[in-house]
């Protein structure tokens, strides 16, 4: 029986981590948070960065080279819902402001709001 708790506290706390969103941070275009003199740091997959105006370095390999983003206010763009709940918590926890996000998937509608994230596709 034990054994069935711990495995199910593990399983909801590696759900928790991925899945539930981040509250606090705005969603704005990555030109608003360069003229907010935010680092802007792209985490998606090498070969799905486009034309990104910041630090390009994937979630897979965030932990070996964080220490090459700036301290200070950062905007995060990512891929997905599940990576940009990752790679917030992530850069938190290294001591990092994480003020802002951008999807790659989805386009900011809530120009500015703090904590509103936008589902719709």
């Amino acid at each position: 029986m034990l054994y069935v708790a711990v495995l199910l506290l593990a399983i909801l706390f590696i759900a928790y981590r991925r899945y539930y969103p981040v509250k606090g941070i705005q969603c704005i275009r990555e030109s608003e948070a360069k003229e907010l003199g935010r680092t802007v740091v792209d985490i998606r997959h090498y070969h799905e960065v486009r034309d990104s105006m910041g630090i390009v370095i994937p979630y897979a390999y965030l932990k070996r080279f964080y220490s090459e983003i700036p301290q200070g206010s950062v905007h995060l763009i990512a891929g997905d819902r599940v990576e940009l709940n990752l790679g917030v918590r992530f850069l938190r926890k290294r001591g990092f402001k994480v003020r802002s996000y951008e999807l790659a998937a989805c386009k900011c509608k809530s120009k500015g709001k703090k904590g509103v994230f936008d589902y719709g596709v």
